[in-house]
């Protein structure tokens, strides 16, 4: 006697498609596809798919039967389209199968290899000569000798051979082929290709080789063939190596961290990789052969300038308080310094002209380019000048600076590679007042921020200002703003006291680089601008003490 087949209950409305569900009229699959999987088709005695819809024209009530159709045997048509997705569903997860198993394969079979690979050690030759110990930037041909790229390919270290050599270094760059392994070291120095062959591609540690691993390596350096790239035209031919400290892999791996697509937000993040990459670390060098020059430039000028250390946590304002991070400093109130400009003036009656290198600090939450929480700020005190003199010493630090720069073969190549398209500021720069500014940007039909054209008393936004810049293309000194403009120190111009003597200076393709000012020297105008911008004169006795 025949079995009665099964019913299995499909509902488009009210079903589910997971094992919640059973199939039962109280818990209806959702799709005849997942009701196939759970429920395979047979050719005899199969299960028997009744389905439902909601009935559109029915009114929402409390109980199921009086918003849905009876269910129905599903169609021939539906039965047919759901038999199809399902023998497409089922060669999907054949091929899955199969494509885990053979990844489950090939896992075992590099666990075999791995397990195999921790039984071989590497051992020096103690019958080669005594290793060199090199930077990885060494060039000296007293101290390191190439071999012939044309010799033959084996590890000689015969008369007339390459310098044996012992380097350490992490691995930045790594490339694997059957039996041999290309490595880059960096050391922060310099960078060396290491050619690793034989059994040492057999290792534990060859095969398991990730990124920023620290290594030792022993070997012989040879030319790099003339087909061939390497840097510094030279690699290292190992003989023996170590592993320092192995670096993560996997989802821990350098690469993965710090992908080179990823967003902003993960490379601020992961700051102290990303410094490992060849862009930032460039950048660092960079900048350090700019604080070299700076300082050499401050020493070499007549007269010279002294470098002094003011501090970084201050009870005073410079740039405005809006801008201030305070703190509890002992009970009183303190900030981080802002500038180091009013304290430098305190050295000049003693030190004469003075300088620093200092951190700046400003409390602007943004995230453009010219908004930093934090920077090295590289400010200078003159006395006795006058406002032409200060333009005149501004354009000759900036441009010895430069030249002082690209003078050294590394520096400007770096900076070269950074920026293709950089070019030395020429003197004269160009001397452009604010109000002429203005009257460029009416007439050049540059409008504000908001549409409308610029007058005087307007502060230039950055996107007008560069704009003005990228088209005059040439360096300008913006001078002679109007006091309300700048800071209360800053003093006037005696011709027009609407404006101060002060100057930005404005680089093409960059912006405003530079900013300067002659300073007040009247005891009551430094009071009444104290006032004025309604600071208290108090915490700042030590300055005011200079105009007595």
């Amino acid at each position: 006697m025949a079995t009665q087949p099964r019913s299995v209950y499909v509902d488009e409305e009210l079903g589910k498609d997971d094992t919640t569900v059973d199939g039962s009229q109280q818990k209806p699959y959702k799709t005849l596809l997942f009701a196939h999987i759970q429920h395979p088709p047979a050719p005899s005695d199969g299960p028997q798919y009744l389905t439902r819809k909601k009935d559109p024209g029915a009114d929402q009530g409390p109980g199921v039967s009086e918003v849905h159709h009876e269910w129905i045997p599903a169609s021939k048509s539906a039965l047919k389209k759901a038999s199809n997705l399902y023998d497409q569903h089922k060669k999907k997860q054949v091929k899955g199968e199969q494509i885990a198993l053979r990844e489950k394969q090939e896992w075992e079979k590099r666990q075999q290899a791995l397990e195999e690979a921790k039984k071989l050690q590497i051992t020096q030759d103690p019958h080669l000569p005594k290793a060199v110990k090199i930077r990885l930037n060494e060039k000296d041909p007293a101290l390191v000798k190439l071999r012939n790229s044309k010799s033959v390919k084996d590890v000689d270290y015969c008369e007339g051979r390459g310098t044996r050599v012992r380097v350490t270094g992490r691995v930045h760059r790594l490339r694997t082929q059957k039996d041999v392994i290309f490595l880059t070291l960096q050391d922060g120095y310099g960078l060396l290709q290491c050619v690793l062959t034989g059994t040492l591609t057999k290792t534990y540690d060859a095969i398991t080789m990730t990124l920023e691993t620290s290594l030792e390596i022993y070997g012989e350096m040879w030319e790099v063939p003339p087909e061939h790239h390497a840097p510094d035209d030279r690699e290292l031919h190992a003989d023996y190596y170590k592993v320092i400290g192995k670096a993560a892999g996997d989802k821990e791996a350098i690469t993965t961290r710090v992908a080179p697509d990823a967003d902003p937000q993960t490379l601020y993040d992961n700051r102290h990789l990303v410094l490992r990459g060849g862009n930032s670390s460039s950048v660092m060098k960079v900048r350090a052969a700019l604080l070299r020059a700076f300082r050499q430039t401050y020493e070499e000028i007549t007269p010279s300038c002294l470098e002094v250390t003011p501090p970084c946590m201050v009870q005073t304002q410079v740039e405005g308080g809006a801008t201030l991070f305070a703190f509890d400093y002992y009970g009183q109130k303190a900030y981080l310094t802002q500038s180091s400009q009013l304290y430098l003036e305190t050295c000049l009656p003693s030190l004469g002209n003075v300088f620093c290198v200092a951190p700046s600090f400003r409390a602007e939450k943004s995230l453009t380019r010219r908004h930093l929480s934090e920077y090295t700020h590289i400010e200078a005190e003159l006395d006795f000048i006058n406002f032409e003199d200060l333009l005149a010493h501004l354009e000759l630090v900036m441009c010895r600076v430069v030249e002082l720069a690209l003078s050294n073969p590394q520096t400007a190549k770096l900076i070269r590679d950074l920026n293709p398209k950089f070019e030395a500021p020429e003197r004269p720069f160009k001397r452009m007042k604010y109000s002429d500014a203005i009257e460029w940007l009416v007439e050049h039909d540059i409008k504000t921020g908001d549409g409308e054209p610029h007058k005087f008393g307007d502060d230039i936004a950055e996107a007008a200002e560069r704009k003005m810049t990228d088209i005059i293309n040439r360096p300008i000194f913006l001078t002679h703003f109007p006091t309300e403009l700048k800071a209360f120190y800053m003093k006037k111009d005696p011709q027009d006291p609407r404006v101060t003597e002060s100057v930005d200076c404005l680089m093409p393709g960059v912006g405003e680089i530079v900013g300067g000012s002659m300073r007040m020297d009247d005891y009551d105008e430094l009071m009444e601008a104290y006032k004025r911008v309604e600071i208290d004169p108090t915490p700042y006795y030590w300055y005011t003490d200079q105009r007595k």
